[in-house]
């Protein structure tokens, strides 16, 4: 048997950190087992199904570098499938169809929730022949669900679970208007795109106790079930905005990185002893469902910070730079020309030691394209008083003096300096940082002269001395 799992999104909306890591369980157990794994775009809800929602999701999962090994299915071009299916169920006695009118089914609840009874279709129709219905009422297809006895799911994370047939009503496979339901749909999609391993969030479970009736009723076997637990605020309440980032989107706008990312999904519900930073043939090598939890996930944005951080110390020089230079296109007094990529590039390895997102690299990096005069933060006009003027008037003359503008040969005359004026090191390079940045921040100072130029480190410095004051 070649397992083949799914993920099966409505393009409602944004990739939310939960489908995302949805799609990476199903992705990865499927490569770890050799298998296949699918990507169905469910959009039957037309008014709330968006071009745009599909766009976000495929350009989601690719950030995230994961790969569908088919061309997607969409659910609403199998709209006749669907309706086959539910038509067979008709013919075999499985599903009958069902002639209430909206008043008699609201009239079904209210009695029901006097009754302090589940609001449940009472099955009115379930043995009444369609002819007793009024010439041309419209109908819908349900399904003709057993009665006694209880369905039995073996989940691969939940366990076995069970229900009382008595608690699950007939379910609707066609509307009136001849449209399948999405239970129905997905059910149909499943089996027909041999789907081994339905993985999905555990918010579905009863769907599945009423999906397990349709496949019964047809005589297919069921695929294997795996209710993921879902993902909560660090608060333990339903992730939402006051949590901070939830889709994709927002934490790639947020300067994460996808396998930053798909590393600290993968290691929020599922464990393998005490691994934490894990490459993608790691992740594909280890993932089985046996590591996957039952409890709910907390979202940790710290933790997720810090391994961030450590996926970025680890990442190519030029790709950071790549990010960097479009994250600072259009920002007021940076220029982003040839002249700054090559400063960012040559400071890179010192940078990325200093930030934990790519926000905070751009911030960083950003005072390797700004135009004089630069603005000063208080801390570093404060470096920039009497003392700090006089230090950059003298290491000036003494770098600009240098043949050989290197990290080295300018460390050598920084130290040189501090040692002839008997002052500490740090005398001498806090002035220079600030000059250089407008802040209190940088790499190695002797990497930042070395990047910016001789020329552009001698025109940062007399800009300062021509002023008259700093401006913060």
């Amino acid at each position: 048997m070649t397992i083949r799992t799914r993920f099966a999104p409505s393009p409602t909306g944004l990739l939310h950190v939960g489908n995302a890591r949805a799609a990476l369980f199903n992705f990865l157990f499927a490569r770890h087992h050799g298998g296949e794994f699918l990507l169905r775009i469910e959009d039957t809800d037309k008014e709330r199904s968006t071009q745009k929602a599909v766009d976000v999701i495929f350009d989601g999962l690719a950030w995230m570098g994961i790969e569908a090994d088919a061309e997607p299915v969409f659910q609403s071009a199998r709209q006749d499938r669907h309706t086959e299916v539910a038509l067979e169920l008709l013919e075999k006695g499985q599903a009958y169809k069902c002639f209430c009118t909206p008043e008699e089914l609201t009239a079904m609840r209210e009695k029901a929730m006097a009754e302090k009874r589940p609001p449940r279709y009472d099955g009115t129709w379930r043995h009444r022949d369609p002819s007793e219905a009024p010439a041309g009422a419209p109908y819908v297809v349900r399904l003709k669900a057993p009665r006694d006895g209880e369905t039995i799911i073996k989940d691969l994370v939940q366990g076995e679970v069970r229900v009382a047939n008595s608690e699950m009503d007939d379910l609707i496979l066609l509307r009136s208007d001849g449209t399948p339901t999405y239970l129905h749909a997905v059910v149909v999609d499943d089996h027909d795109m041999d789907i081994t391993h339905v993985m999905r969030g555990d918010d579905h479970l009863t769907n599945t106790f009423r999906q397990a009736m349709i496949y019964r009723a047809m005589g297919w076997n069921l695929p294997h079930f795996a209710h993921l637990p879902l993902i909560h605020g660090p608060d333990g309440a339903k992730l939402s905005k006051r949590h901070g980032a939830q889709s994709v989107v927002d934490f790639r706008e947020e300067g994460y990185l996808p396998e930053a990312l798909c590393n600290y999904l993968l290691r929020l519900g599922w464990g393998h002893g005490d691994a934490e930073v894990l490459s993608r043939e790691e992740q594909i090598r280890l993932f089985d469902l046996d590591g996957v939890g039952r409890s709910p996930s907390r979202m940790d944005y710290v933790k997720l910070a810090h391994l961030n951080g450590i996926w970025m110390r680890q990442a190519d020089d030029a790709r950071l730079t790549n990010d960097v230079m479009e994250r600072l296109q259009g920002r007021e007094g940076v220029v982003t020309d040839d002249k700054t990529r090559a400063r960012i590039l040559a400071m890179m390895p010192g940078l990325k030691e200093r930030a934990k997102t790519l926000v905070e690299l751009a911030d960083n990096a950003a005072f390797a394209g700004f135009t004089l005069p630069l603005t000063f933060t208080p801390k570093a006009e404060k470096l920039l008083g009497e003392d700090g003027r006089k230090v950059l008037e003298g290491v000036g003359k003494d770098l600009a003096a240098l043949k050989d503008f290197t990290p080295e040969a300018i460390d050598g005359t920084l130290r040189a300096y501090a040692e002839k004026h008997e002052i500490k090191l740090g005398s001498v390079a806090q002035p220079l940082r600030a000059a250089m940045t407008g802040s209190t921040t940088s790499p190695g100072i002797d990497l930042t002269l070395a990047a910016l130029g001789q020329d552009e480190v001698l025109a940062r410095i007399a800009a300062v001395l021509a002023s008259g004051s700093v401006d913060a």
